[in-house]
């Protein structure tokens, strides 16, 4: 896309952020399509974890097969594709999966996706 001359750098930078961050929100966003289930666009989870059977279930028997592919992993601990972390041994789910430097999780809890994968708080 050619950007006239006379147009301000600012507002084309400004609406190329805008279009990325529209689009990246609707390529990661979460679903629930049962009561405490958590889907991406890869996996599925409950209160267990990760899960090969609620993956095939929502997304199917290619994601499934993906997923199986990966072999044996901590399954209670894993960051969806939007960067939300959930944490099995917690039932807590955070913003991202970064540590402090006091060596604690850094971000904070996020209440929608915590309750929507373990319940209320």
């Amino acid at each position: 896309m050619k950007i006239p001359r006379h147009f301000p750098l600012s507002l084309a930078l400004l609406i190329a952020v805008s279009a990325v961050s529209a689009h990246a929100a609707k390529q990661v966003a979460l679903r629930s399509p049962a009561p405490r289930v958590l889907c991406d666009r890869y996996v599925c989870a409950n209160g267990k974890g990760i899960s090969l059977e609620l993956t095939q279930k929502y997304l199917g028997k290619k994601a499934a097969t993906k997923l199986a592919s990966q072999g044996d992993f901590d399954r209670t601990e894993f960051t969806f594709a939007n960067g939300v972390f959930c944490d099995v041994k917690e039932r807590l789910c955070r913003a991202d999966r970064y540590y402090g430097a006091d060596g604690k999780r850094s971000a904070g809890v996020n209440k929608k996706y915590t309750e929507l994968l373990f319940g209320k708080l």
